[in-house]
C-alpha cells in the first residue's frame, strides 16, 4: 500500500495496519508520520480477503530544523509596552517593525499577514509587531506620529528610523519595508 500526501516529495511506502501503532517512514530528509484515529481513509484486505475500508489515519509531516512559514506579530497595547519593547530591542541592538493597522482598514487587513511571512525570513534579526490604533491610548499614537494607515516603521536603538506607509499594493508595500528594513540590519 502506498500513501501520497500533498507534497509530492512525501511519499511513504508499506504502511502497516496495526491496531494502536504509529507509523514513520523517512522522505526527503524529513519524517512522516502516520498515527492512529484521524480522516485519512484507505481500504486495505484482512485476512479473509474482504475490503475493508479505512478512516483512522492521518497524515502529519515533521521537518527537522524546518523555518516557519510566517511568525505571529505581538501587539502593543500602550506606551508603557513600547517602551519596554524598544528598550529591550535595544539590548539586543535589533531593530523592530512596528504596523500601525486598524481593524476596519482593509488595506491594513490584507497586508498583516504578508508582514507576518515577512517576519518568518526575519526571524532571528528583527521583531515584528502591530498597533490598532482604535484599541490603544491616543498618546500611543501621536508618539508614532501616524496620520495615515496601514503605516509600518523601522525602530532601532529606541529611535524611530523610518517608514513606509502603505496605501498602495501589498506585494510593492511588502518590497518597501524588505529594502528599509535591509538598511538597518
Amino acid at each position: 500500500m502506498s500513501v501520497l500526501a500533498a507534497n509530492s516529495h512525501i511519499f511513504c511506502r508499506e504502511v502497516h495496519q496495526r491496531e494502536h501503532q504509529q507509523q514513520f517512514c523517512s522522505a526527503a530528509g524529513g519524517s512522516f508520520a502516520l498515527p492512529k484515529s484521524s480522516g485519512f481513509g484507505f481500504f486495505y484486505r484482512n485476512r479473509d480477503s474482504k475490503k475493508i475500508l479505512r478512516r483512522d489515519l492521518k497524515a502529519e509531516a515533521f521537518w527537522p530544523e524546518s523555518r516557519p512559514t510566517f511568525v505571529e506579530m505581538e501587539s502593543i497595547n500602550d506606551s508603557d509596552h513600547l517602551d519596554h519593547i524598544l528598550s529591550h530591542a535595544q539590548q539586543l541592538s535589533q531593530p523592530i517593525v512596528i504596523d500601525w493597522m486598524a481593524a476596519w482598514c482593509r488595506k491594513c487587513i490584507y497586508l498583516k499577514p504578508k508582514l507576518e511571512k515577512l517576519a518568518a525570513e526575519y526571524e532571528t534579526k528583527v521583531k515584528f509587531y502591530y498597533v490598532d490604533v482604535n484599541k490603544v491610548p491616543q498618546t500611543l499614537v501621536k508618539r508614532g506620529n501616524i496620520s495615515k494607515m496601514p503605516t509600518i516603521q523601522v525602530w532601532k536603538d529606541g529611535e524611530f528610523k523610518e517608514e513606509v506607509i502603505g496605501g498602495h499594493k501589498a506585494w510593492l508595500v511588502i518590497d518597501e519595508v524588505r529594502e528599509m528594513i535591509q538598511k538597518f540590519v
